[in-house]
């Protein structure tokens, strides 16, 4: 380790063979299992080799996200069903857009990562006889899914980070990466490191950094959850989507996110028992008053009203293919259309549902059979939503009672927010991306297709710590940074950074909150669950000119604390270009409605006859999935000549890999560690 000092900046060296950027539970992983894969090969003192960075320990979508009961998919478990990975492989890309080899090396490490978070404290429920039990999740055809309560994610990334500790690795907390160092170019081209502002020591009259330099590098800062303005990302997930695109990785179905009903007050999705205990759902003026029961007018009976809002338990992701015939995904719509409208929506768990005068009040009895069944099976046929939601899960009423909201008493104010980016970089069967020497595992990694069974993210992240650890232990070795031929183009980049920085202590241009706040209203209209062509291409053109303008002006960051908003603001309207240039170019190519997005058209098919668009008065109509797009996936690469600074590509997915070699030959190809060359 090494320091140098500017007048207004002090900057020490680190030197480690792997940097993980991202505490949560994906990149606590890999370091636990990159630990003990290079004590296994007997490196001495591996915890000094490793270093993770955060931007805070507490944060992040595996401290903060969940739902009712946050789940866990793995391969199923159950004594009497049997499930393979191959089947497990199926599922993962049954909607297509999804590398075959990707969704069977999850499935085959499954089990093993599962049992890897039980032996570190993952409180898992099981029987008697020791089965871990286990029950259907959204697009899952088997009873794949298990969980630890509301915050099943929170206690892997926590169980894992005690591992951490206990091994000794080093953590590096309230680090903001302002930039990844690379060196080479062409197919030579590696990140050497990263550079980071050292947050507990923002100070006037300027700011200490960090410079990691490593021999690896592994991306697990999460998702870019601050794009959109209506999300249930926890706050502060700003990704590092922009800096990565920089350093030269590729990216894959960027123009997949995930959108659902969360609320918005503490931010949590409201999926599982919290609807299917079949709350009022309602709305109101501004001010909390004119209260209407806006379900009434579009569904024929108390009936298909209460199944629709059951429903929505465990098909809780917005779905255009459960829109039409009064499925639950219409209530995604409508409760949209309310909001667009100005007005505010709330669940409501002390009243059962509202009708119209001429349906009949709510009664349990009447319900479909699956709805009934359910909760009969559940002991939960109680007269109210709360007592049944108390009944099936007490862990979901105490979460929001420990962030202040009592569902005893008062409603629940709810949105379609942002909730899940299915898309990311590319990696391959090791998790390694597009640059050699780098990885990316957790939300940041594009290894989903356009739809994913709930909790499936969970799984993907801690199989993608493990074989990025296992590939980088076994392949690149254990040696620390340190080739003096880097050192040059390393110092001039650092300095360029600090340099950057100083003239934006002096700029006049926009402030970073504006920044976000623009980049937030523009992608939330027409990037989110509701898109259509022109808009999107309009938009795209208002991101480069604000990418563009920030790289002439810069920012307005004439405090140290304003420094880290900058960098965030900077490389997230990087990253608005990038989706926006990715759904524009799929929408070109006759892309549909798919996954968990409407796309608008006027020759499409109607979603209701009374929703009606506010330009024509028309029914408001969709475009149909173009099913011929299912066996392709969208690559996209920033190229700074390029006029939209992004160019793209359709590519074919990977498939399954075929043939299994017998035993012995297959042991030799793992003694000899050739299972790393194919």
């Amino acid at each position: 380790m090494k320091t140098q000092e500017t007048a207004n900046q002090r900057v020490t060296f680190h030197r480690c063979n792997t940097v993980v950027v991202g505490a949560g539970a994906a990149g606590m992983n890999c370091a636990v299992h990159l630990y003990e894969f290079m004590k296994r090969k007997g490196v001495e003192a591996p915890q000094d080799r490793i270093a993770v960075v955060a931007r805070g320990l507490a944060l992040g979508a595996s401290r903060m996200s969940g739902s009712d009961k946050q789940t866990y998919y793995k391969l199923g478990t159950s004594p009497n069903v049997p499930d393979c990975a191959k089947a497990f492989a199926d599922t993962l890309t049954a909607a297509g857009c999804c590398h075959a080899d990707l969704a069977l090396v999850e499935g085959i490490n499954s089990l093993r990562e599962f049992y890897h978070l039980v032996q570190a404290g993952v409180a898992f429920p099981t029987d008697s006889t020791g089965t871990f039990i286990g029950y259907r999740t959204d697009h899952d055809p088997a009873e794949r899914a298990t969980s630890a309560g509301p915050k099943t994610s929170k206690f892997m990334s926590e169980g894992l980070q005690r591992q951490a500790e206990e091994y000794g690795i080093r953590i590096f907390d309230n680090q903001e990466v302002a930039h990844l160092l690379t060196v080479g170019s062409g197919k030579s081209k590696r990140i050497a490191g990263i550079v980071a502002i050292d947050c507990s020591k923002v100070v006037k009259p300027g700011c200490a950094m960090n410079v990691f330099l490593a021999a690896n590098v592994v991306l697990a800062a999460g998702g870019p959850g601050e794009l959109y303005k209506t999300s249930v990302y926890p706050r502060g997930q700003f990704g590092l989507h922009g800096l990565a695109f920089r350093a030269g990785l590729a990216a894959e179905n960027l123009t997949e996110s995930q959108f659902g009903l969360a609320s918005i007050q503490f931010r949590w999705n409201v999926s599982g028992t919290y609807m299917q205990a079949i709350p009022r759902i309602f709305s109101t003026d501004a001010q909390g008053g004119q209260e209407h029961d806006f379900l009434a007018g579009f569904f024929p009976s108390m009936k298909t009203i209460a199944t629709a809002i059951f429903l929505k338990g465990y098909q809780w992701p917005f779905d255009p293919q459960k829109i039409e015939n009064l499925g639950s995904s219409l209530i995604d719509v409508l409760v949209f259309n309310e909001r667009q409208k100005g007005r505010r929506v709330f669940l409501d768990f002390r009243q059962n549902p509202v009708g119209t005068r001429s349906m009949p009040p709510f009664n349990i009895d009447e319900l479909t059979p699956e709805a009934f069944e359910y909760l009969k099976n559940a002991g939960a046929l109680q007269k109210t939503p709360i007592e049944r939601l108390a009944r099936m899960n007490p862990p979901a009423v105490e979460i929001f009672r420990e962030h202040g909201i009592d569902l005893c008493r008062e409603p629940l104010e709810i949105a379609v927010c942002a909730q899940h980016n299915n898309g990311g970089f590319a990696v391959n069967k090791w998790w390694e991306s597009s640059v050699p020497h780098t990885f990316v595992i957790g939300e940041m990694a594009g290894t989903h297709g356009v739809k994913r069974p709930g909790g499936s993210a969970l799984n993907a992240g801690q199989v993608g710590g493990l074989r990025a650890a296992e590939y980088i232990a076994n392949v690149y070795g254990p040696d620390v940074a340190n080739d003096p031929n880097d050192d040059r183009q390393i110092e001039r980049q650092v300095q360029a950074l600090m340099d950057k920085l100083d003239r934006w202590s002096r700029s006049s241009g926009r402030t970073p909150q504006e920044t976000i706040e623009e980049i937030q209203s523009r992608m939330t209209a027409s990037a989110a669950q509701m898109r259509q062509e022109e808009d999107a291409a309009q938009s795209l053109r208002k991101a480069i000119g604000l990418w563009k303008d920030i790289q002439d002006q810069g920012l307005a960051a004439s405090d140290p604390a304003s420094i880290v908003a900058a960098i965030q603001a900077e490389h997230l309207a990087l990253s608005s270009v990038a989706y926006l240039k990715a759904i524009v170019e799929l929408l070109a190519q006759n892309g549909g409605s798919r996954g968990s997005y409407l796309v608008l058209s006027p020759r499409g098919v109607p979603i209701h006859p009374d929703i009606l668009d506010k330009a024509t008065g028309a029914p408001l109509a969709f475009r149909p999935e173009n099913q011929g797009l299912r066996s392709k996936i969208q690559q996209i690469e920033y190229d700074e000549r390029s006029p939209d600074l992004f160019r793209c590509a359709m590519i074919t997915p990977r498939m399954t890999p075929v043939g299994r070699k017998s035993f012995e030959p297959a042991w030799r190809e793992y003694r000899e560690g050739g299972i790393y060359r194919t």
